[in-house]
């Protein structure tokens, strides 16, 4: 595939995605550009992110200590895949793992695993509890995303960060990652949370309007596509008003890459290397952020 098909494939999903969600719609799109319903559908594959794809961490690693949570935040049902090292030798931030806006998958379940074993205490919402939880069909998720109660979702993530903050076996500093809708929910979090954030780490993730800026006092790291202008017309005024409200901010964007960079069970979007660069990158801000208490 050349690459102008190649990024014109990725637009025709994204614009499945993230828009209109019908499925006949990207099939007859994708088999227009691929020349058949069997090469159209091979593309798809190749593009979305495979639930069944191999966890970089196993889930039953000995090194780690996992858990799965219910209860009641914010008046409503919430519940968090839960991660952690065993035997730390200190205390330990928090670091909520914001989920895509297909919700807590086994990807992310993958990430909350890898953060733990980068030294924090990693926390994966399921912010679709209040809905039931997040289902196995990948359609149905987007579409109780698109209905999902924004506002009760920010109420319950601030109250995991209190409760992480009140807990005396960390260091009290909570930060979040977030990827794609959850970049944007990390983003927002700041705007909404003020000091109770002590840092927040988006990917691709589409930003607020520039005016929210003023109200951010969490130091903010952001990654963004070379090739991903959907976001990218967000987030660049974004940092241009977090820069100038002298907000903490710091933002690299990765030449060449598409949006979902970082998610390795998309065969055609994944990119090794801007994927390590950006996860050194902010494990070394969060440890910088969340490690003293």
């Amino acid at each position: 595939m050349t690459d102008a098909l190649h990024d014109q494939a990725v637009r025709i999903y994204d614009a499945f995605t993230h828009e209109h969600h019908d499925r006949r719609t990207l099939l007859r799109q994708m088999t227009a550009l691929a020349g058949s319903v069997a090469a159209a559908e091979a593309l798809i594959l190749g593009i979305a992110a495979s639930p069944v794809a191999a966890a970089i961490v196993d889930p039953h690693d000995t090194r780690l200590r996992i858990d799965r949570r219910e209860g009641m935040e914010a008046g409503a049902r919430s519940a968090a895949y839960i991660a952690m090292p065993k035997g730390a030798k200190k205390r330990l931030g928090t670091v909520l793992v914001i989920h895509e806006n297909r919700g807590l998958t086994p990807h992310i379940e993958d990430v909350a695993r890898r953060m733990a074993l980068a030294g924090f205490h990693a926390v994966a919402p399921d912010l679709l509890a209040p809905q039931g939880g997040t289902p196995a069909d990948e359609d149905r998720a987007r579409t109780l995303i698109g209905s999902l109660d924004y506002d009760l979702a920010l109420a319950q993530a601030r109250a995991m960060i209190e409760h992480a903050a009140r807990d005396r076996a960390g260091t009290g500093r909570v930060g979040a990652v977030g990827f794609c809708w959850g970049g944007a929910f990390v983003n927002r979090l700041a705007v909404a949370t003020g000091p109770a954030l002590a840092a927040g780490v988006a990917y691709y993730g589409p930003a607020p309007a520039p005016s929210e800026a003023a109200r951010v006092q969490a130091p903010l790291m952001l990654h963004y596509a070379g090739k991903d202008a959907r976001v990218n017309a967000t987030g660049e005024p974004w940092v241009t008003a977090l820069r100038a409200a002298g907000k903490p901010v710091e933002a690299f964007t990765y030449p060449g890459v598409d949006h979902a960079f970082n998610n390795d069970g998309s065969a055609q979007r994944y990119d090794a290397v801007a994927a390590k660069q950006a996860w050194d990158r902010t494990i070394a801000f969060l440890h910088r952020h969340l490690d003293r208490a």
